[in-house]
């Protein structure tokens, strides 16, 4: 005769069968709670995710833009840079400029006053031998002379009086007879004054030497009569 073991109320349920509750929470609503914390937490990182990349993309663009700011600044100081270089380079071109032609002119001008004295002398020369030292007939000659030696002199020397004028000229330096211009102390040096013979007063009424300049400066002054 088998044993019949009747399950007293309020025991335990079989472990092996897995029926039954365990302590009121059946297996699914477990399961179910699981999924829902699953849920939320892949839902806080997907909110979370945009705001995290949202502020990296800020501080990657603060970043850039402050980038291209310094690129900006030196690029202005660079430019600014090249531009003062390229002044200071033209005032340099311009200085040295201006500098040579002002040596070359005072060079000239050495020169010119060096032989200016040795003109003055050439002509007086050849206004007493009777040739006009620019070339033409002294006023009161005749046209046409006997050809001598001596004139043959002269016209020899006047030749020579002519190149160093045209080589002057050719520097820059010119000649100039104020002869019934008004007197200027700045180009003019009166030795004498005399009657002007209906010459206004205070005008040149004779030049005794012409006087000699280099652009506006000048190298000697018309040595004149002053009509009083």
């Amino acid at each position: 005769m088998s044993e019949r073991v009747d399950q007293q109320p309020g025991a335990a349920p079989d472990k092996a069968s897995g029926a039954g509750p365990v302590s009121g929470v059946s297996a699914a609503e477990v399961e179910q709670e699981a999924l829902d914390v699953e849920s939320e937490a892949v839902e806080s990182e997907a909110v979370e995710a945009p705001v995290a990349d949202a502020g990296d993309e800020e501080a990657a663009e603060e970043a850039g833009e402050s980038e291209l700011q310094e690129a900006l600044r030196e690029r202005d100081e660079y430019l600014d840079l090249a531009q003062r270089t390229r002044a200071e380079l033209e005032n340099y071109r311009r200085r040295v400029s201006g500098e040579t032609a002002g040596a070359e002119q005072r060079g000239r001008a050495a020169v010119a006053r060096d032989l200016i004295g040795a003109l003055d002398n050439l002509e007086r020369a050849l206004l007493a031998a009777g040739v006009d030292p620019e070339g033409g007939t002294p006023e009161g000659e005749p046209a046409s002379q006997e050809v001598t030696a001596q004139t043959a002199l002269a016209e020899g020397v006047a030749i020579v009086y002519r190149e160093l004028c045209e080589g002057l000229r050719r520097g820059g330096v010119e000649a100039f007879d104020p002869l019934g211009d008004a007197f200027d102390p700045a180009l003019h040096e009166a030795i004498a004054t005399g009657e002007g013979n209906g010459a206004e007063k205070g005008s040149v009424i004779e030049v005794l030497e012409k006087g000699y300049r280099i652009g506006e400066q000048v190298l000697r002054p018309a040595r004149v009569v002053v009509s009083s």
